[in-house]
């Protein structure tokens, strides 16, 4: 009967064997030709032909040792084989996680055909890591529910390694932790983080942008991961240690032999690291040695029975060479296709318009509904909705794109947005995720910032001698039911009459960019207290009174009177007595444009 080892085994239980079984099924899957580089029976340092890295992914912070289930078959007077797979719990990778890891595979084959890697590799990693992302706690768009962190690296167990970014993404300003599910140590990251999901940032703490990061850090150097050699220095340059690599690459073994989709937050949590302290040793295993030959018990005479059928002859016990593991078929569940994938269409969920005052956020939300062929709704498919066109709005967080999965009623809600301060139209287009397909285009538009009322902070004449400049100050404060209203746009235009607030083309003027006289002006906004100071007006040579209108967006409205009075003649008597007057017509001192 076939010894079997626990479900189960603990760090340190790793040995010599299992290693060298998992790197021999790794080079048996492999091109012809392949030489796998012999393991080393040094379980914490690398083997003579690894040139250490001067630093590692992760600052060779703890990991977890727990490896996948194993099954060896060890009939009498046989080798035991390589061991099989047994533990289909094991084989779940969450819905989310599993599909970072093969669209980090995707882009590399892309970016970096050269390197080869597999999403199974960057499986075995999380697994080792974090346990993909604790089991797969992470939102649709692939962030963990709560942030993953290493032990402080402060020398005490572990390495000594100084904070690097401030705590900006550790949380710790005086060393730093390694961080989310692929554990990166922030000076890593700073150099090699990445935006796996589109969404315009780099974090850590996000499977999608781990992931590729992960993987771009394993194809460094122009690694080939198909050959064995290159496969070790990628593991080793993420944790500098014998038994890291004999771990990885045992779920490496594993997840090449078939994985299938679990539901996020449903996978298997690892219990064993390597920074256990106090490690309970488990049940006793039997060890796989060959039993030695059975000897026939005494049995007593029995009375002769009618003659038993023929038995089915015993299956030889001829030792046979490990099997290479085999490849994922057409209709096998590692190749079935993912739910992104059997989306045929998307249409409008019925959104809603969306309009929106600058600055403020849309009180419509954007939706997406995903059919398959056969007009059924499509849940967990990945939509991806991304703003288009000459405008500062954003999602939350300030992103420009981002990716939903669908309910289970099809339907992806895209997160709020807000407004920016530029007014007009744009686009909303939602699209499949990594798929062909026609989107669905949603139009948007954002208003100006409103005031309901205007009013003069002042109250003295406006009065101002032809071709002189006025040089009362004008300053109005803006108001929304009665609050302050900040960066609100004012439209100041000089106009002929009340009742008809067509601009005038005499009196009163600003003066553009240029010097240039101009009746109306519209580039005019309130600062955030609601205030605003109107440029300096100058008069003209018309004399009488003028009319100044100011309007905003929201009903505000004021409208100031300007005197203009004949210039005074130079060396006229006056008429009190006085001394004539002599000198320009212009105010000797202007008042002063508030800023």
């Amino acid at each position: 009967m076939a010894a079997q080892f626990g479900r189960r085994l603990r760090r340190g239980a790793t040995s010599t064997a299992v290693a060298a079984a998992a790197v021999a099924a790794l080079s048996a899957s492999q091109a012809p030709g392949v030489t796998s580089a012999a393991a080393g029976t040094d379980g914490n340092s690398a083997g003579t032909n690894d040139t250490p890295p001067a630093s590692t992914a992760t600052g060779d912070s703890p990991y977890y040792t727990d490896l996948p289930p194993l099954n060896t078959p060890n009939k009498p007077g046989v080798t035991p084989q390589t061991p099989v797979v047994t533990g289909p719990a094991e084989a779940g990778i969450p819905a989310t996680v599993l599909d970072a890891y093969k669209r980090a595979e995707a882009s590399l084959k892309s970016a970096d055909p050269a390197c080869r890697l597999p999403w199974q590799l960057l499986a075995a990693i999380g697994k080792v890591e974090s346990g993909h992302a604790s089991g797969g706690r992470v939102g649709a768009d692939g962030t963990t529910t709560s942030p993953i962190l290493g032990p402080v690296l402060n020398g005490v167990g572990f390495a000594n390694i100084s904070d690097t970014d401030d705590g900006a993404y550790d949380g710790d300003r005086t060393h730093d932790r390694a961080v989310g599910p692929m554990q990166f140590i922030p000076s890593t990251w700073a150099g090699w983080g990445q935006d796996g999901n589109g969404d315009g940032a780099k974090d850590p703490n996000n499977i999608y942008d781990a992931a590729l990061a992960a993987g771009k850090y394993l194809c460094a150097d122009g690694r080939d991961l198909s050959q064995s050699a290159g496969l070790e220095r990628a593991i080793l340059s993420y944790n500098h240690s014998r038994e890291y690599l004999r771990t990885v690459l045992s779920w490496f073994d594993f997840y090449n032999r078939g994985t299938h989709e679990v539901p996020d937050g449903t996978g298997v949590l690892p219990v064993d690291r390597s920074d256990d302290t106090d490690v309970t040793p488990g049940p006793a295993r039997p060890a796989p040695v060959a039993p030695a030959p059975a000897k026939p018990a005494p049995v007593k005479p029995a009375a002769p029975k009618p003659p038993a059928a023929p038995a089915t002859p015993a299956e030889p016990t001829t030792p046979t060479a490990p099997s290479t593991p085999s490849k994922p078929e057409p209709g096998d569940d590692t190749t079935a296709p993912t739910p992104t994938e059997t989306v045929a269409r998307i249409e409008d969920a019925v959104s809603g318009t969306l309009a929106a005052t600058a600055g403020e956020e849309f009180g419509e939300r954007v939706k997406a509904r995903a059919k398959n062929r056969a007009g059924a709704a499509v849940g967990k498919a990945e939509i991806a909705f991304e703003i288009v066109g000459d405008t500062d709005a954003r999602f939350t967080k300030g992103r420009t794109k981002v990716l939903v999965a669908t309910g289970d009623d099809g339907i992806a809600i895209a997160p709020a947005l807000t407004a920016g301060e530029k007014t007009g139209e744009f686009t909303v287009r939602a699209t499949v995720n990594g798929r062909d397909l026609p989107g669905v285009d949603y139009l948007a538009s954002v208003t100006g910032r409103r005031a309901d009322a205007l009013e003069r902070t002042g109250d003295k004449a406006l009065t101002a001698a032809a071709g002189a400049e006025f040089a009362e100050e004008i300053e109005v404060k803006a108001t929304l039911k009665g609050a302050a209203a900040d960066r609100v746009a004012v439209t100041a235009t000089m106009i002929t009459d009340a009742d008809d607030p067509t601009e005038n083309t005499d009196g009163p003027y600003f003066k553009d960019a240029d010097g240039k006289p101009v009746r109306g002006l519209t580039e005019l906004k309130t600062d955030e207290n609601g205030l605003l100071v109107l440029p300096k007006i100058y008069a003209d040579d018309a004399e009488g009174t003028f009319l100044l209108r100011l309007t905003t967006e929201g009903g505000g409205s004021l409208t100031l009177e300007l005197k203009v009075t004949s210039a005074p003649v130079v060396g006229a008597e006056p008429v009190d007595g006085t001394e004539p007057v002599v000198g320009a017509t212009e105010p000797a001192v202007a008042a002063e444009r508030r800023d």
